[in-house]
C-alpha cells in the first residue's frame, strides 16, 4: 500500500501548524485511498519515525515523503537526509523516497503566482 507523508519545519506557536493541518485534511478527501501523515522536523509532533512508524502499522509498504518547504535550505540538504536514512534503516522492507521540496515545483510557485494576482 502507497502513503504520503508531508513534512513540515515545525514550531513553538501551536496555530503555524493549521495550514498543515488543513493540507492534510485536503489529501484524505482527494486521495482517500492513501493514507496520510503529518511529521515535523522540530518542536512540533509527530517526528518523521513516528510518522513513518504509524503507516507501517497500517500496512503502507511505499512511502513518499513530501516536504513542504518552500526551497531546499539547511534542513532538507543536511538534516532530512539524516532523519530518512534512519527510517530506512529501521524499516529496511519499506519502500521510503522523498520529493524535492514543494517550493522547487513549478505547479506550486505559479499557484503562489495566482494567489498575488487575485490580491491585487
Amino acid at each position: 500500500m502507497k502513503a504520503i507523508i508531508l513534512f513540515g519545519h515545525g514550531a513553538r506557536d501551536s496555530r503555524w501548524r493549521e495550514p498543515f493541518d488543513r493540507l492534510a485534511d485536503l489529501w484524505r478527501v482527494r486521495q482517500s485511498g492513501v493514507p496520510v501523515e503529518l511529521a515535523f522536523l522540530e518542536m512540533m509532533q509527530p517526528t518523521i519515525e513516528d510518522a513513518v512508524a504509524s503507516l507501517v502499522s497500517q500496512g503502507a509498504t511505499q512511502i513518499t515523503v513530501v516536504p513542504v518547504f518552500f526551497g531546499q535550505g539547511g534542513h532538507l540538504r543536511n538534516d532530512f537526509p539524516v532523519l530518512l536514512d534512519a527510517c530506512k534503516s529501521k524499516y529496511p522492507a519499506i519502500a521510503l523516497s522523498a520529493t524535492p521540496a514543494v517550493g522547487e515545483d513549478l505547479a506550486v510557485l505559479q499557484a503562489i503566482v495566482d494567489f498575488g494576482a487575485r490580491a491585487l
